[in-house]
């Protein structure tokens, strides 16, 4: 080493380094700054940008629209970048606050709030909305974004789907986050973007909506109420995917599923339109929503007796009950549909399978018949007599009941529910003679009362959801190849890997899972904002391929800030931006 010093010493002093006057001040030597490159657009008119779509094209994040998560939608991303070149500004149908949702002018909550993280999960911000429900932004008839939160793809060429007459009827016909764009009476979201007369489009998620109620709900549809006075106006029913295509959207259920060819007629219809002028433009693929953290967040086995002492003092009595109706199970020759629980183990859900034979009748009947039966209605603290009502009784909870299984997606909110007590099965059981703390007992979600079909998506009811996403995706492909004017972001294959492994990002690698992903945002469905620029660039870095490749030829990626920056948009809000 001292060699090494002597030899470097040498050095210094015979190219005069050495020196017994040494200036300390030298100024620093600067770090090469990369070159700059201009963006180049390759002949593109973007000084009218407009973007279709609905609630990621709106900017939805956390369960809700608000001023910040429409800031950093996608479309307003993209917009920020063609300004570089010959973009124009863009204009959004702001709301009122960073609190979501709506009001009516009586102060009812017509929508509520956004979500946040409180620590432990995702939680309802605790404050009230100022966006009046139904009335017009301030800018209403100007605008670029025409993302309309909640439309299904035939809902962009419903007339009078912002008429705020249609908030009034019973159901609505209108939807509020079009009644704020200002939409003349009679008109559609189409028509109102052609007058918009863009130069350039994104269109996405167009087909979301049409399978994405059927997810949420499980495969269901709730009774609809109105959103202001709380009527009931259409009953419960079981969503179906719409197979008949004469039969009208406006005669589906709010969750059915829209009939493929009804899609195809409406999507060819829209990028005709949107193209009609010369325009060109991004369409986007759907992405497998099931793969998303509102349906794989809530195993199917959560109930675990080594952490829930209560749970542990049932195990017993469980056993015995469902022992009694396995028998039965295995007699009909349904060895899957046995429920057993484990006092040192995890457990699966019970839940109500409407696929499954309805074995009522047969549950009743057998064990009225069972000699063991009345005692242990009796060890129930009942009559003997009581026997033949608590047969039935039984038979009716668990005609359609099974454990659920690894394929099953329970959704996000069933997290709250189960294990909680049914007020509304109480009541029932009471009524029918049954005493109140028993009819507690029988009455635990996911444990002695087996979860509703809403709560649930069954392997069945997931493949209705992916062959219909197949199919409006055939379309989507099929029209951006046959269409010089428009190419094909692959969001599907985005989500998809995000989903497996990660998507990297700048630094960050993101997925999908809630509320640390950092892709997906608190309500398990929607992006955050980081993941709106994601996409934002996946859409740039689309528009970069050479034409003869279907894009546009356009160097968003190579020039000097031509992408979105990770760092720069936040994975969620705070609870006290307002």
């Amino acid at each position: 080493m001292k060699n090494y010093n002597k030899y470097l010493l040498g050095l210094l002093i015979s190219t005069g380094l050495v020196s017994c006057d040494v200036n300390n001040d030298l100024d620093p030597i600067p770090e090469e700054q990369p070159a700059v490159v201009e963006l180049n657009v390759n002949g593109l008119d973007l000084s009218k940008y407009v973007s279709v779509g609905a609630s990621f094209t709106a900017g939805v994040t956390d369960g809700a629209l608000f001023i910040a998560s429409q800031e950093n939608s996608f479309p307003n991303i993209l917009a920020s970048k063609f300004k570089m070149a010959n973009g124009g500004d863009f204009s959004q149908p702001l709301m009122n606050d960073n609190i979501g949702g709506f009001v009516t002018t009586t102060g009812v909550v017509a929508q509520p709030p956004r979500l946040y993280f409180n620590g432990t999960g995702p939680a309802e911000l605790n404050a009230t909305p100022t966006t009046i429900f139904g009335a017009p932004a301030a800018n209403a008839g100007n605008l670029n974004n025409f993302g309309v939160p909640g439309a299904k793809s035939f809902h962009l060429v419903t007339p009078n789907y912002g008429n705020p007459a249609g908030l009034a009827t019973l159901p609505l016909t209108a939807n509020p986050y079009f009644v704020r764009m200002g939409a003349p009476s009679g008109t559609t979201i189409m028509t109102d973007v052609a007058a918009a007369a863009p130069t350039f489009f994104t269109l996405s998620e167009i087909g979301g909506n049409d399978v994405l109620g059927y997810a949420l709900s499980g495969g269901y549809n709730p009774e609809v109420k109105h959103p202001v006075t709380g009527a009931v106006i259409v009953p419960a029913s079981n969503a179906i995917y719409q197979s008949d295509n004469m039969v009208s959207p406006a005669n589906y259920g709010a969750n059915d599923i829209t009939n493929t060819d009804v899609f195809a007629q409406t999507f060819n219809g829209i990028v005709g339109a949107l193209t009609a002028g010369g325009a060109k433009g991004v369409i986007v693929t759907l992405p497998y929503i099931t793969s998303l953290a509102h349906f794989t967040t809530v195993p199917h086995n959560p109930l675990d007796p080594r952490e829930n002492s209560e749970l542990a003092g049932q195990v017993p009595l469980l056993n015995t009950v469902y022992g009694a109706i396995n028998q039965i199970f295995i007699g009909a020759g349904q060895t899957n549909r046995v429920i057993t629980f484990d006092p040192n183990n995890t457990n699966p859900v019970v839940i109500k399978d409407e696929k499954l034979p309805n074995l009522s009748s047969v549950i009743t009947t057998q064990l009225v018949a069972s000699p063991t039966f009345a005692p242990f209605v009796q060890s129930l603290g009942l009559p003997a007599q009581a026997a033949p009502l608590v047969a039935k009784l039984l038979g009716d909870q668990y005609g359609q009941a099974r454990p659920a299984t690894a394929n099953d997606l329970l959704v996000l909110p069933s997290s709250t529910v189960i294990g909680t007590v049914n007020t509304k099965s109480v009541q029932t059981l009471m009524g029918q003679g049954i005493p109140q703390n028993l009819a507690g007992q029988f009455s635990a979600e996911g444990i002695t009362l087996p979860l509703e079909d809403k709560w649930v998506l069954t392997p069945e009811e997931q493949k209705e959801i992916k062959d219909a996403t197949d199919a409006y995706n055939q379309t989507i492909t099929a029209v951006a190849n046959a269409n010089a004017n428009v190419t094909l972001v692959d969001l599907k294959d985005v989500l998809n890997q995000a989903s497996m492994s990660g998507v990297a990002f700048d630094n960050y690698t993101l997925t999908t899972q809630l509320v640390f992903g950092g892709l997906i945002s608190l309500d398990g469905v929607h992006l955050t904002a980081r993941g709106y620029a994601l996409m934002a660039n996946k859409i740039l870095e689309a528009m970069d391929k050479p034409e003869a490749e279907g894009g546009f030829g356009t160097n968003f990626t190579k020039a000097t800030n031509g992408l979105a920056k990770a760092g720069d948009y936040p994975t969620n809000y705070s609870a006290a931006l307002r």
